[in-house]
């Protein structure tokens, strides 16, 4: 029995070790084994270890530093502890018990304060450890091309230097504290345990404690100091401006460099009273007077009266310079201060309706909107239930030597819409592997018309010149988890009518299985026993993992924030992905806060992710941002030049969407460059609200490829409508260019503000009036049919301005394929709806020469003007050779 027992015992700790093993394996080094293989597969294997060496390095510099603080104070008080031997040294109790504390106190710095003050130190350093990076700026920050409007400072000293001086300071301040308590409590236990002759301080202690003071001193006069470009970070006059304004500049200020004064003058009067007994009088003068400083610097009584009986009496000649400097900052800190303002004259009587050009450039708007054409893509060209389309993406090709914009998309894996009686481990990890190829249609199409594919089926097939060498797409937008490839099953690459073509991945990207321990790692890391057990896999056998690629991105390169929409490039080799990506900050000087998540921003990455390898390539696209330089120097090889990006990658690449979206917003305000404008708001803008989708939603940007900026130029241009705040009517066009030289610039063209110019909104309203498109709308309902009005866009045109909104239909039940039916074309008051934009152009025609008959008639006597042929200007017709590519 007792055998059994032991044996018992032996199984019972043999089955915790391996449990604690088990543990200990998952919590430490699994992420660590499968992030060191993945990151070697991708080839950053130096950058991986560069990334984890750099935290733990700040770790143990930090920590030392708190350390050495702690230990060597407490070494220093266990030497000045001016202790004695007893009156009576020959009573044996009295020597003995003098010995034991006296030893104790000066041999205990090994056996207590080395560990306690590493424990202080450890925890002290650790914030730095969680915002490693942010030292990091520190060391690799440079100076940007910019300087704060106030102390004429480099930018960077805001965005590396002052945010670690802050957190130093505030880690001080808890360092010097904890470390007095502790001096307090070893000097106390000095009183008590060891004879002394008289209660005077050894000479060493008083030195010792004077350092103390001084350094307490010398910490409150560097958060003083500090505090003196905390002050542009203001938030007092929020509502009107950001920053500090006159009373913190003119009150605030001199009153911090009135306390620095006084409590340096305190300090040098307290050491030397504790030192000489001397002084005492003066020392009370100047507490008194720092007392004073410090309560008229936080107490808000004096500013409070300088504000309401010196400046709210003047307040916009009194603010006007920090208005200035909060404009000239928020506008630099968006990539906003090279904005280009133009005027946009309406010349509603010189647009020739009949004009060739006019009815060509028309014809090239955009109309089918990409949550419908989504609709389309999946109905149509699907093909099989596992395949699925993530979104419609918005480009420009040349297609048959036109330079044109395109609506596309790529047909992925969809394991979730697998047939339930499929959905197993070998078909979802070794079968179902890639999607493959995309679909891609002319964004130009006419209601009531066949569809135009420029690429469609699967192979992609093309009859415009589109041919793509390697269509699989093993990395893309759906979360569909990893896959082993190549492998023994076989790969399902696409369907034909013979049966499934079968391939396996030839590319680069994967971890080798080959060995039974990295099986073993992965099927711990993703709890999937197969992993382990599978016969399938080749000697050359890859596991490929995240092969989402915002989730790949995140994971290469968290510190970047990433756009909403990646998109999807077409070359002759394959194709690939461009995810746009930022950085972004909070410590801008003066600069206006966006949703109170950053007040800096910029487009400084370009990434590229090959969809059949994974290969994850970024390349710097602003290089005048300090911040992505000092990435660039923090991990040497991971960032390349934009000269760098291959052509057919370079000529599309686009002013990101999300950014634009910020500028606008920003813009929307900060355009009123004027201190005086922008003290009463009269000019603020705001996104048109429009009805899209039978929902009311504010509009927003959109791409378009017309010749608005350069005439002569037709460039891919993103572009938004602005309104003035609570009113409808059309104030400014925000254009954002890119292509060639235009790459990145925004352009505001304002319209006349004394001049009525139909805003989306009132656009909306007469289209919503019109009875004859209403009761056409109604008769569509009533025939079983859902009525899904578009997207409205708006187009400036000849000098003139033109609304298109497409209309389309889809069945109430059954099978709902979304059909272009009409097209709403308006110009001022008069709304048509055609089949296509060329009736709606004859429809538009007879409409005015109607009007214009009539306003005749009732204006006997009075010579109309002549509607005399337009001059060139703004269009939309397309280009014979494309613009140059790139930024």
């Amino acid at each position: 029995m007792s055998r059994l027992w032991r044996w018992f015992k032996i199984l019972l700790l043999a089955i915790v070790g391996l449990a604690l093993l088990y543990l200990i394996f998952a919590i430490i080094f699994l992420d660590f084994m499968v992030n060191l293989w993945w990151f070697d597969s991708l080839g950053y294997l130096g950058y991986f270890i560069r990334r984890l060496t750099y935290r733990y390095i700040i770790l143990v510099v930090f920590s030392l530093m708190f350390f050495l603080v702690f230990f060597l104070n407490f070494w220093v008080a266990s030497r000045f502890l001016g202790a004695t031997t007893p009156d009576n040294p020959e009573a044996p109790m009295a020597m003995s018990r003098y010995r034991f504390f006296r030893n104790k106190f000066r041999s205990g710095s090994l056996k207590i304060y080395a560990p306690f003050s590493l424990i202080l130190g450890v925890a002290l350093a650790w914030p730095f450890f969680t915002r490693w990076e942010e030292t990091l700026f520190y060391i690799f920050g440079r100076p940007s091309p910019w300087k704060d409007p106030f102390y004429h400072i480099n930018v960077s000293y805001y965005l590396f230097k002052l945010p670690i001086y802050l957190s130093v300071l505030n880690t001080l301040v808890i360092t010097l504290i904890l470390l007095f308590l502790g001096l307090l409590l070893l000097y106390w236990l000095e009183h008590q345990y060891l004879t002394k002759h008289d209660s005077h301080l050894h000479p060493g202690a008083k030195t010792h404690l004077s350092v103390m003071v001084f350094a307490l001193f010398a910490v409150a006069i560097w958060d003083l100091f500090l505090q003196r470009y905390t002050l542009l970070y203001s938030t007092n006059h929020e509502s009107l401006f950001y920053g500090p304004g006159y009373v913190e500049m003119n009150v605030v200020l001199p009153l911090i460099w009135l306390s620095i004064l006084f409590l340096v003058t305190t300090a040098v009067l307290l050491i030397f009273f504790l030192n000489s007994r001397k002084g005492a009088k003066y020392l009370i003068i100047s507490s008194v007077l720092l007392a004073l400083a410090l309560t008229a610097r936080y107490s808000p009584f004096l500013p409070g009266l300088v504000e309401k009986y010196v400046v709210l009496p003047n307040e916009i000649s009194k603010e006007r310079p920090y208005i200035k400097n909060n404009i000239d900052a928020t506008l630099t800190a968006f990539k906003l201060d090279q904005v280009e303002r133009r005027d946009y004259s309406i010349k509603p009587l010189e647009w020739n309706l009949q004009a060739p050009v006019l009815k060509t450039n028309l014809r090239n708007i955009p109309v089918w909107d990409a949550e419908v054409l989504l609709e389309v893509y999946q109905h149509l060209q699907a093909l099989r239930t596992y395949y699925k389309f993530p979104g419609v993406y918005v480009d420009r090709y040349t297609v048959n030597g036109v330079y044109q914009q395109v609506n596309l998309s790529p047909r992925e894996i969809s394991l979730a819409d697998l047939p339930i009686g499929v959905q197993n481990w070998i078909n979802e990890r070794l079968k179902y592997t890639h999607g493959y190829g995309v679909v891609m249609t002319p964004a130009a199409q006419g209601g009531e018309e066949p569809m135009t594919w420029f690429i469609q089926d699967i192979p992609p097939s093309s009859s415009y010149g589109f041919t793509i060498h390697q269509p699989g797409i093993y990395f893309g937008m759906m979360k569909n988890g990893y896959v082993i490839a190549p492998n023994e099953s076989g790969e399902l690459d696409y369907p034909t009518a013979e049966g499934n073509q079968i391939s396996n991945y030839h590319g680069k990207d994967g971890i080798y299985v080959h060995s039974l321990f990295r099986r073993l790692v992965f099927a711990l890391y993703f709890k999937s026993r197969d992993i382990l057990f599978t016969l399938k896999t080749l000697p050359d056998s890859r596991i490929l993992i995240r092969r989402n690629i915002i989730e790949r991105i995140k994971a290469l390169t968290p510190f970047l924030l990433l756009d909403r929409t990646p998109y999807i490039v077409v070359t002759d080799k394959r194709l690939y992905w461009i995810q746009d990506a930022y950085t972004t900050s909070t410590h801008y000087p003066y600069a206006a806060p966006y949703e109170n998540r950053m007040n800096y921003i910029r487009n400084s990455v370009k990434i590229v992710v090959d969809a059949y390898n994974g290969t994850v390539n970024y390349y710097i696209a602003d290089v005048d941002d300090p911040i992505i330089q000092a990435y660039n120097r923090m991990y040497p090889g991971l960032l390349k030049p934009l000269s760098q990006m291959p052509p057919d990658l370079r000529m599309h690449i686009r002013w990101p969407e999300d950014i634009f979206k910020i500028q606008v917003d920003v813009y929307a305000k900060y355009h009123q460059t004027d201190p005086g404008v922008f003290y009463r708001q009269e000019d603020i803008w705001d996104f048109p609200e429009i009805t899209h989708h039978h929902k009311h939603e504010n509009m927003k940007p959109y791409f378009l490829t017309l010749n608005l900026i350069t005439p002569t130029k037709f460039e891919f241009l993103q572009i938004c409508p602005m309104t003035p705040r609570a009113r409808t009517n059309l104030r400014s066009l925000m254009v954002a260019g890119c292509d060639g030289d235009n790459y990145g610039k925004i352009f505001a063209y304002d319209f006349p503000q004394g001049e009525l110019v139909f805003g989306p909104s009132q656009i909306d309203a007469f289209i919503d009036q019109n009875t004859t498109i209403a009761q056409q709308f109604t008769l569509w309902n009533q025939l079983g049919s859902q009525v899904v009005r578009g997207r409205m866009i708006l187009i400036p045109v000849s000098g003139g301005v033109v609304y298109i909104q497409p209309i389309y239909l889809k069945a109430a039940v059954g099978v709902a394929i979304p059909q272009l039916q009409r097209i709403i074309l308006n110009k001022g008051e008069i709304t048509v709806m055609e089949p296509s934009l060329e009736e709606d152009l004859r429809t538009l025609d007879i409409r005015m020469r109607e009007l214009s008959n009539r306003s005749q008639q009732r204006l006997e006597g009075v010579t109309p003007p002549e509607i005399i042929p337009s001059t060139p200007g703004p269009s939309l017709a397309p280009p014979k050779t494309p613009p140059t590519p790139g930024p």
